[in-house]
Parts: C-alpha cells; sequence; structure tokens
C-alpha cells in the first residue's frame, strides 16, 4: 500500500461533548453575562425541581420528610412513623378499599411503573421502534408526559415531535406492547401533539355481567341513559334512546343481540306500564325475537310484505307524531305528551333493506327507514338496527345513526366504516374482540370523539323466560294506533339533515 493511501486512525473516535454555549465567551463577557446565566440556571433548577415532584409527589416528599425528621429528630422515630403509616394504610385499604385504590395504590402504582417500566428503557424503546428524529448529530425523543396506572392498564400520555403523527405510534402498537410487557398497546388522540398509550395489562370484560334483578327495575326508566351493561373503567354503559338510533355491527356470534335484550330486560317495567312500545322485525323466522313475544306490539317473522307493511306503519306514525307536535307547539317528544315512547327493533337489517329480492318491498322498505332514522328522533321513535356488514352496498344510509356499536369483526378495515372515520385510530379495535368474550363491543356517538368499550348484559334462556313471563302477567291493553298509509317516497336525507 502507498503512502497515498494511508490515512492516520484518529485517536479516540467519540461524539464530541455538546457544550453550553457560555463556556466559549471571552473571560470579560463571561463575567458581564454572569447574573444572566445564573438566573438562567437557577429557572432550570426549578423546572427541574418541579418536574420531577410533579411526577414523583408520594416517593420524593415522602422521602424529603424522612430525611428532614431523621436529621432533626431521630431515626428511630423516622421507623415509628413508617410503620404508623403502614398500619395506617393496612387499615384503609381493609375499611374502605375503593377509597385506598383511588387515591393511594395508583397514585404509588404510576410513580413505580413511570421511573421503573417505561422511563427506563424509554429512549432505547422508541430509537429501537424508529420513533425518533436526528438532525446532525442530535437525537429528538417523543416525550412522556403523564402515566397513570389503572390496575389492568396504564395510560402513558405523550408528547410527539414535529412532523411526527399518531400513526407511526399505531403501527407500531404491537412492538410498544411487547416491549413494555403488556398485553395489547391502544394509541389515542387526544390533542394535536399528543397521544395516549393505553398499555392493557387485563381485561377487566374477560367474564359474562349478569343483568340486575327484573323486580329491581323501577318503571320510570330515564330513556337517556338505559343500562346496557359496563364499561371497562366498572362504570355503568348506558344507551340514549330518545333523540337517537342505535346501529349495532358484528360478525356471527359476536353477541349482537346481546345489546337488545339488555335494553329490553331494562325497559320491560316501563313496557308494562304502557309507557313504551316496542315493535320488531326477525327475519330469522323468530328464533331470536320469538323467545320474548309478549315483549312486543307487534312482531313479524320474516322480511316480505309483513315487514314492509309494519315499516310503513312506524313511517307513518312518525308523521302524524310531527304533525300533532307541531299543532301543539312543541319542539320534541316527552313523556308528558300522552302518546307512549316507540323502539323498533329489526334483527337484521340487511335481509330488509338489502337482501330483499322483491324490488318494490326493498324500495319501500328503504324510503320507510329512511323516513324513521332522518325523522323520528323529535316525534319519539327510536330505530335499533343489527347488522353484519357495516359496508354502504348494504346500508347506504348508516350516517343516520348518531350511536353506533361495533362488536367483534372480522378485518380492521371494518372499524371505520362500522364506527366512523378515524374511530381505529383513536382505540377502537373491533377486529381484535376475542371470540370468547361475546358481547364485548365499541361504541362512538355523533358529536364525540372519544370511544368508549363495554360489555353487554349476559342474558340467558331463563332470563327471557322469566321476561316474557313478566310481560305476559303485567301488560296492560295495547294503544290504538291512527291508521297510516305507505310512507311516499322520499330521497335519503344528506348528512346533518336528521331531525
Amino acid at each position: 500500500m502507498s503512502r497515498k493511501d494511508w490515512t492516520a486512525p484518529a485517536p479516540l473516535e467519540v461524539e464530541r461533548p455538546r457544550l453550553p454555549w457560555w463556556v466559549m465567551l471571552p473571560s470579560k463577557a463571561l463575567f458581564v453575562a454572569a447574573p444572566v446565566i445564573v438566573g438562567y440556571l437557577a429557572v432550570r433548577l426549578v423546572d427541574l425541581v418541579a418536574r420531577r415532584v410533579y411526577r414523583y409527589p408520594v416517593t420524593l416528599l415522602g422521602l424529603a420528610a424522612a430525611l428532614w425528621f431523621g436529621l432533626t429528630a431521630s431515626w428511630w422515630w423516622v421507623a415509628l412513623a413508617v410503620g404508623l403509616v403502614v398500619v395506617a394504610a393496612a387499615g384503609w385499604r381493609w375499611q374502605w378499599p375503593d377509597s385506598f385504590d383511588r387515591i393511594a395504590r395508583r397514585q404509588i402504582a404510576s410513580e413505580w411503573r413511570r421511573a421503573w417500566v417505561y422511563g427506563r428503557v424509554w429512549r432505547r424503546t422508541t430509537r429501537f421502534a424508529n420513533l425518533v428524529r436526528k438532525a446532525g448529530s442530535t437525537h429528538y425523543y417523543p416525550r412522556i408526559r403523564r402515566v397513570r396506572a389503572d390496575g389492568w392498564r396504564d395510560r402513558v400520555s405523550v408528547r410527539l415531535l414535529h412532523g411526527q403523527s399518531p400513526d407511526e405510534f399505531v403501527a407500531r402498537a404491537e412492538s410498544l406492547a411487547h416491549s413494555f410487557g403488556a398485553m395489547s398497546c391502544r394509541v389515542r388522540q387526544d390533542k394535536p401533539r399528543r397521544i395516549r398509550l393505553d398499555l392493557i395489562h387485563s381485561d377487566p370484560l374477560r367474564g359474562p355481567i349478569a343483568p340486575p334483578a327484573l323486580v329491581e327495575l323501577a318503571a320510570d326508566v330515564d330513556l337517556r341513559k338505559v343500562p346496557v351493561g359496563s364499561i371497562e373503567t366498572g362504570r355503568p354503559w348506558n344507551a340514549r334512546l330518545l333523540g337517537n338510533h342505535l346501529l349495532v355491527v358484528g360478525s356471527t356470534g359476536a353477541g349482537k343481540s346481546s345489546v337488545m335484550w339488555s335494553l329490553l330486560w331494562h325497559l320491560a317495567p316501563a313496557i308494562a306500564a304502557g309507557q313504551v312500545q316496542v315493535f320488531g322485525i326477525d327475519p330469522k323466522g323468530g328464533m331470536e325475537l320469538g323467545r320474548a313475544p309478549h315483549l312486543f306490539e307487534r312482531l313479524v317473522f320474516d322480511n316480505g310484505s309483513d315487514a314492509v307493511d309494519l315499516l310503513d306503519h312506524v313511517a307513518g306514525l312518525v308523521r302524524t307524531r310531527a304533525d300533532q307536535l307541531r299543532r301543539a307547539g312543541s319542539a320534541a317528544w316527552s313523556a308528558a305528551s300522552g302518546t307512549p315512547f316507540v323502539l323498533l327493533v329489526v334483527d337484521e337489517l340487511a335481509d330488509v333493506v338489502a337482501y330483499q329480492s322483491d324490488r318494490a318491498l326493498k324500495t319501500r322498505a328503504n324510503n320507510a327507514l329512511q323516513v324513521i332514522t332522518s325523522q323520528g328522533r323529535a316525534p319519539g321513535v327510536c330505530l335499533l338496527g343489527q347488522v353484519q356488514d357495516p359496508r354502504k352496498s348494504v346500508l347506504d344510509f348508516r350516517h343516520l345513526f348518531p350511536t353506533k356499536i361495533a362488536l367483534r369483526l372480522d378485518e380492521a378495515d371494518q372499524v371505520d366504516l362500522a364506527l366512523g372515520d378515524g374511530a381505529r385510530t383513536r382505540g377502537a379495535a373491533a377486529h381484535e374482540i376475542s371470540e370468547d368474550t361475546p358481547g364485548v363491543a365499541w361504541t362512538t356517538t355523533d358529536g364525540r370523539k372519544a370511544v368508549q368499550r363495554g360489555r353487554a348484559f349476559h342474558l340467558t334462556d331463563s332470563h327471557l323466560t322469566e321476561l316474557n313471563g313478566f310481560l305476559s302477567s303485567g301488560r296492560p291493553t295495547p294503544l290504538t294506533l291512527a291508521p297510516t298509509g305507505p310512507a311516499e317516497p322520499t330521497d335519503p336525507p344528506a348528512l346533518g339533515e336528521a331531525a
């Protein structure tokens, strides 16, 4: 090798350390700028301490108190104080476990998991997952803002870098879950440049949920929040019927009927009192709705002319009630109007509007359903529709359902079709629901970005027998409804024109 090809090796190949800018100042300039530099360092120090205290208040304040007490008094008194705190915490947990879990245990667990589980490996994990930006020799990392441990999940709030989108975290959600020892990772967008990682460690909805006793239910049910089941956090899962329509989507065996029966279970006392009327269409020959026929004012077991006649009847009822409310000067139905609230249940909506072979019946059914969904909310008429396929070619007026509930779906692309655009990005993972948890669902409501996961009550055959017997013994004479003609064909309303 010639001397021209030879290059002397670098004596020490390490990254050059970054020094503060004032180190390079001349001595006189440094003397003049000293007060500014000291003030800047003081602000940085206060900010550093404040951030640490905000992130670890129990740990740092407890250690500071113990250190001060030990230095000023005696370390034996510190040991005694620690023992008293432990005994008091044990008594608190024994007598009031809910408040202890909410106030003490979750806070301590959050501080521990932030420091040990996330803070210790956060930079390395994000770097390996290609979530880091590099400019020159400087690496920029997304920052953890807050960690909250709920026992079954950790909520990690993350501030994104400039030029970074939540989709990058969605694409790497599985790798993040494995990195932090979680079963799964959901990515939710809180606000611009801020996301939340829900790292799930166990499923609080893995077991079936029994409904409350039928005899304990009150007749005066609040139609704005009818219980359906329980959500992940343990709070009740309520569904709004008044001024609303509900679309339930799920594959075969996902538990769509559990949502319907949970609603009807809680409406039973109001149905028996004549405050609520229920109409039903079961194209499967009554295999589902026929198990409790006394719940329904009128029930049809096919998707033929009888089913379409019932849809025309309800559509005509919508128009009649709207005219009565207009004459009375009312803007919407209320319990004081003297007419019952109407709930129309269609078990397999696609059989009526998409799979109907008779073109004339199909047109009539679509026209009637579009009248009900676009005009029925104000007159006190609610449609509960269930469908397996959420595509527009099957149900082209699904945007007229303000509340959408998605149980287990077969494909990831179906999530946004069922719940609306962006639902999967906000954390709804209906395609990941296990086959062993029927009744688990994600739900969205128009006007709200938040998605909610819950599980409907599990009603067995004995529950339905009890429900049918309750209605057959205590139901009043059905109200006489004014005769109405078939609904006139109308163009489907545009999005946002629903009453």
